[in-house]
């Protein structure tokens, strides 16, 4: 066997090793940046919507806390915004999703509670009227500043 011919059959491709061309790679890295680039807003939306929803939540259950606590001595007299309550005999916290913070405005007879969530939707309160009842709202404002609609 000669030199050449040496040389030629270890320069020569055989079948099925064939690599990767540069541009197929290319292709390949811009396809996932735009998939990746649809993914991630969407994921973030669906946080910040989760967020919204817990602070909705623990916001319905702190209602809910305050009715039982009224039906004992009434309304709390203060709410920190970690939740923790002062006002009722068996001094009752409120537990809270992480993130989520309240603001209450109270009187023995009757009070308004805001909250919100740190990972949600930015200046997104939400708040409950004990006067006017019903159901959680969507309150105008960040939140401190933020007013109950009647």
């Amino acid at each position: 066997m000669s030199l050449h011919s040496l040389y030629k059959a270890k320069t020569t491709s055989r079948d099925g090793e064939d690599g990767f061309t540069l541009i197929e790679l290319l292709v390949v890295v811009v396809i996932l940046g735009i998939l990746i680039a649809i993914a991630i807003p969407t994921y973030l939306s669906y946080r910040k919507s989760a967020n919204d929803k817990s602070a909705q939540s623990d916001l319905r259950n702190a209602v809910s806390t305050f009715e039982v606590c009224n039906s004992d001595v009434g309304y709390p007299t203060a709410v920190t915004a970690a939740g923790v309550m002062t006002g009722c005999d068996s001094q009752k916290n409120l537990s809270l999703s992480s993130g989520t913070q309240l603001r209450y405005e109270g009187t023995v007879a009757s009070y308004v509670v805001y909250s919100t969530n740190t990972g949600g939707t930015t200046n997104k309160t939400y708040c409950y009227s004990s006067v006017n009842g019903g159901s959680v709202k969507t309150a105008s404002g960040a939140m401190a500043t933020a007013t109950c609609p009647a």
